[in-house]
């Protein structure tokens, strides 16, 4: 079967469950954004020499495609979704962001003010997944606000996990080859 399936050149896509909706759907919206937040995390990733970084930035990936499934559910579906064994969204997967969040802040972090995008380019490329990370959480909320999105955790998860890019941002700008002292255990 190839990749190019050609069901979608009249401008339309698929949902779980085959239903199809237009491109612009705000559905669509949310859950592609959130696709650009993972390649955004996976370049962020792929820059770091971090071990606890890159290990914790790929275990969040795979909580994005639990997100991502359950954005890409038509709300009728939802309850079918569930039953056939899929995740959703819950307050175990943003804990785990707290968690992180915890750790890393107990660290010798220091910043003043607002945050220039740009010392490094891993702090720089978590910048751009914080600010990919901001637009999905923008996109949610319009399905969430129209009504097609129930899970208000949703929400939680991308917001808290907006916050620990910045921090995890400012952490990898703290670093330096003299400061062996600023290392994030794991």
């Amino acid at each position: 079967m190839s990749i190019a399936t050609r069901t979608g050149d009249s401008g339309t896509t698929g949902l779980m469950y085959n239903r199809r909706v237009a491109k612009a759907h705000p559905r669509v919206e949310a859950y592609g954004s959130v696709d650009e937040l993972n390649a955004a995390i996976g370049m962020a990733r792929a820059t770091t020499v971090d071990a606890f970084i890159r290990d914790n930035l790929l275990v969040i990936q795979k909580d994005l495609v639990i997100l991502m499934g359950e954005l890409a559910t038509a709300k009728e579906d939802t309850q079918r979704y569930l039953t056939d064994g899929f995740q959703a969204v819950t307050p175990t997967l943003t804990a785990k962001l707290d968690a992180l969040v915890a750790q890393i802040e107990a660290q010798s972090i220091t910043f003043k003010g607002w945050a220039t995008p740009g010392m490094t380019l891993h702090s720089a490329a978590l910048d751009v997944a914080r600010t990919t990370c901001r637009r999905a959480e923008r996109r949610v909320f319009v399905l969430r606000d129209s009504g097609e999105v129930e899970n208000h955790e949703i929400l939680i998860f991308l917001n808290r996990l907006s916050d620990l890019l910045w921090l995890m941002a400012r952490w990898v700008e703290t670093q330096t080859p003299e400061s062996p002292a600023g290392t994030v255990s794991a």
